[in-house]
This record gives C-alpha cells, structure tokens and sequence, in this order.
C-alpha cells in the first residue's frame, strides 16, 4: 500500500511548499480581504464585525434639523446677558420647558407661545425679526 503524499509530510510544516507556500498570496489566504465571508469568517466576526452589512443613507433633499433651546437654558447658556441674540448663535427656536428668573430681551426666528408667556411674565420681550 502507498502512502498519500498527505501523510508522507506530517510534521514537516510546509508540506514541501518552502516559505511562499505556492503561489501569489497562498500563504495568507488571499490578498487583502479576500475570504472573509468564507475561510476568513471568523476572523472577521472578531475583529471586524461592521465590514458588512448596510450603514444608513443621508438624503439629500432633507432640510436640516432646527437647533432649539429651552427658556429654562437661557440663564445657565448665557448669564448676566440682559439681551440675547439667539439668531447669531446660531439658535433657530426658542421653547417654553423650564423657568426663568431674570428680566431678559430675546431675538429669535420662532418662539413657542408657552416660552413667550414665560418672558413676558417677568417684564421681558420676545423679537421675532421679520423673515426675508
């Protein structure tokens, strides 16, 4: 009976095939990520368990988000500020969660009417500038 060229190299390491181990990238199983959905599978798994798979979609007819701040922020954002100018800081809302304690001038595009209530109620005022 002979021997299959299989066993006739156990426990030599390379199986006859030197360092290179055949051809192109042989020994490492492939050139770059080749094999990870297969003999590199868990390897992925382990160190890189995002590779695959979907990761969002922006739209690009979305309009952007309003950036709001509560009435309740206003004193703790900006203190000792008497007048406040929410469209240069970048603020597009103003809303009426919380309290405030001061009298105070707020500029800003759009205010809630609960956060108007509030303002007013301690002898401050709301400017809404007119929209070009």
């Amino acid at each position: 009976m002979v021997r299959t060229k299989t066993k006739k190299q156990r426990g030599s390491r390379t199986h006859g095939r030197g360092k290179k181990g055949g051809r192109g990238a042989g020994l490492r199983g492939g050139k770059g990520n080749a094999g990870l959905h297969k003999h590199k599978f868990t390897y992925m798994i382990k160190y890189m368990p995002d590779h695959f798979g979907r990761r969002g979609f922006k739209n690009p007819t979305r309009k952007g988000e309003d950036k709001f701040i509560n009435v309740g922020q206003l004193e703790e954002v900006f203190p000792g500020k008497k007048e406040i100018n929410l469209v240069e800081e970048g603020f597009d809302k103003l809303l009426g969660k919380g309290s405030i304690y001061g009298k105070v001038k707020v500029i800003v595009p759009y205010a809630s009417q609960k956060a108007v209530e509030k303002i007013t109620a301690q002898g401050g005022e709301v400017v809404v500038p007119e929209s070009e």
